[in-house]
């Protein structure tokens, strides 16, 4: 096993943000489009100049190649910046609206994503069969849980441009918030089964760990934002009370890991206690607030630019061929209609309850972005699980979701006149 040094790991780190620095300067300069968009796609072109230029110099292409896959993307994604991404996301989640829609939220999050796992699963696994590559199902069913979840990373800038009216964005942003860690928990219990094939494996084992996953990763969320509630409450000295929130996550995560709960969902509990306005308003001098918020504001920034820049250069790493392109080009439409078809169900039947915006359905469903996480996922995946072919299928379907859906939506809402 290769260790990184500690100046290996400065390198590493030192070169994705200067890439993402020169990035955000060219699309912040010349493209202004929202910086999740602008910079996958100032990645994806700076990519493909790199490979055209390899033929004529291959030492900046192998660079690059090299920088790629010495990151474990799945690791680095999953297991560290997710926590701080989806901390952050929470904090500034208005948590009355979310208390509202909490119904459609908790609903999309979990049933939405496990009908549209299977959705996708069977039409893969027909389309699949068409093509002359037939997978097995329980494969195809991997690929319908890691993409299923929509991303909350890709989803939270661009809403807030495209100027959904407050309760549909609650629920895209809320759902996304949630679905995220469900979905991962849903990946992985089907790749427990997917790698013990052939083991006996009961129902109530599958049901049991989910719970545990799910409801321990809520529990020590809720937990960890009331600890740092009260700590927060017992001073009043803003670089403390900041150190105070950075270790909820830093040191959350690791605990979650250790307990066998669902990192992912604790943050985003604990980031909705701690960004509650009745628990702000408490505990936190205006001074404090501002200082939170600025640094958590940054912080995402940051590492969204870090991640969509790193979505770019995984190009670098796809295993090409036709068959895969095709399978990734029909994928598009296939899981836009599942999610259409999840969606729909919780819609009908919820709508008298809950004065929900005209065509929530359809904006939902264009809304729904899929990004890193979708790719870490595939990234996890064994040869054995057809790892090639459904990394260059859920590459295709993100960046069409990203860079297409993303810079569509807004108009989308405009044109559906459903605009706050």
């Amino acid at each position: 096993m290769h260790y990184f040094s500690g100046m290996e790991i400065f390198k590493v780190i030192t070169s994705l943000i200067v890439l993402s620095a020169i990035f955000g300067f060219i699309n912040e300069r010349f493209l202004k489009l929202p910086h999740t968009i602008g910079l996958m796609i100032i990645a994806i072109m700076f990519t493909l100049g790199i490979y055209i230029t390899s033929f004529f110099n291959p030492a900046l292409y192998q660079y690059l190649s090299d920088l790629v896959l010495s990151i474990d993307f799945e690791t680095v994604l999953l297991d560290i910046m997710l926590g701080f991404l989806l901390f952050a996301g929470a904090l500034h989640t208005n948590f009355d609206q979310l208390k509202v829609q909490r119904y459609p939220i908790l609903i999309f999050s979990t049933l939405g994503v496990i009908s549209s796992t299977f959705l996708v699963a069977a039409m893969m696994y027909l389309t699949l069969i068409l093509l002359g590559y037939p997978v097995a199902f329980i494969y195809c069913l991997l690929f319908g849980a890691l993409i299923s979840p929509t991303d909350p990373i890709a989803v939270l800038g661009i809403l807030k441009k495209a100027q959904a009216p407050k309760k549909l964005e609650t629920k895209i942003v809320g759902e996304s918030l949630f679905n995220d860690g469900v979905g991962v928990v849903v990946f992985l219990t089907i790749f427990q089964i997917a790698q013990n094939a052939g083991a006996e494996i009961r129902i109530m084992d599958i049901g049991v760990l989910f719970v545990e996953e799910v409801v321990g990763g809520i529990i020590l969320g809720l937990a960890l934002g009331y600890i740092s509630y009260r700590l927060m409450r017992a001073i009043d000295d803003y670089d403390i009370e900041v150190m105070i929130t950075l270790a909820v996550v830093m040191g959350g995560s690791l605990l979650a890991h250790q307990l066998h709960v669902s990192g992912p969902l604790a943050m985003v509990a604990a980031g909705l206690v701690v960004g509650n306005d009745t628990i702000r308003g408490s505990v936190m001098s205006e001074v404090t607030e501002q200082y939170v918020d600025k640094f958590w504001e940054l912080l995402d920034l940051l590492l969204n630019a870090i991640l969509f820049v790193l979505i770019g250069l995984e190009i670098l790493v796809l295993h090409y061929e036709n068959t895969y392109l095709l399978a990734g080009l029909i994928a598009i439409p296939l899981v836009l209609l599942a999610r259409f078809i999840s969606l729909l169900g919780p819609v009908k039947l919820l709508a008298r309850k809950l004065d929900f915006v005209p065509n929530t359905t359809v904006i939902m469903t264009w809304g729904g972005l899929r990004g890193g996480i979708s790719i870490a996922l595939a990234l996890s995946l064994s040869s054995a699980m057809e790892r090639d072919l459904f990394l260059m299928i859920t590459y295709i379907v993100v960046a069409f979701a990203i860079i297409v859906q993303g810079l569509t939506i807004g108009g989308l809402i405009k044109r559906i006149g459903v605009t706050s």
